[in-house]
């Protein structure tokens, strides 16, 4: 059975991550680091055979996405199946503000209650679904090929879950850095891990998604 590689990669950084405030649909762009850490990826990544190019439809993730494929001179596909998980009203606060705001929903977001959504938003269940949705689609047009996926904290998240089969209220102990390089593999019974937040092209390090 031919697999598919996927390279599975978190935007680069934005004012918002900086900032620790929740961005979910709302697009914001890459901060300068962001841009930065885009083309220290792109370096990376200029030797790896990359059939297609794919990216979450905000513009932090199509950027990022784009500073790769401009090496391979290749064009990027959006795909909105890898959007970040809608927060609703969370979206433009920050931990504090929630915490202070609505103690109660916080606390379900930080106890990663599975069918929990903020008013407006979604919840992990529904995120699950739609991620690997996704994935399977796009993975399943490039078998024994190799494609890159940028996508958001919360997307890459799911995906480390579905494949190390961890359940969704599992505490997270691995990082969600921006720009690192996740190593996948996907096949019709699903994904598997081959290697986790690679770092070596980031100098200067990048932020963990604390909040995913």
């Amino acid at each position: 059975m031919q697999v598919t590689r996927i390279l599975a990669v978190r935007h680069g950084e934005t004012a918002w991550n900086r900032d620790t405030r929740i961005q979910g649909h709302t697009d914001i762009e890459l901060n300068e680091h962001g841009r930065w850490q885009a083309q220290q990826l792109a370096q990376a990544l200029r030797e790896e055979p990359i059939a297609a190019f794919y990216a979450s439809d905000l513009s932090r993730a199509h950027e990022t996405a784009q500073a790769v494929a401009r090496v391979h001179d290749r064009p990027v596909s959006t795909h909105r199946g890898l959007r970040e998980r809608c927060f609703g009203r969370f979206e433009g606060h920050t931990w504090a503000e929630l915490e202070s705001r609505w103690p109660e929903d916080a606390r379900a977001w930080r106890k990663r209650v599975p069918d929990f959504a903020p008013p407006g938003g979604e919840s992990l269940v529904q995120l699950q679904a739609r991620v690997v949705a996704a994935v399977t689609e796009l993975a399943a047009r490039h078998p024994g090929e190799q494609v890159l996926m940028v996508a958001h904290g919360g997307v890459l998240d799911i995906l480390y879950r579905a494949a190390t089969r961890l359940e969704l209220q599992a505490p997270r102990s691995w990082e969600l850095t921006n720009t690192a390089i996740n190593r996948l593999l996907w096949t019709p019974e699903g994904l598997s891990l081959v290697g986790w937040a690679d770092t070596n092209h980031l100098q200067r390090g990048a932020l963990d998604e604390r909040t995913a």
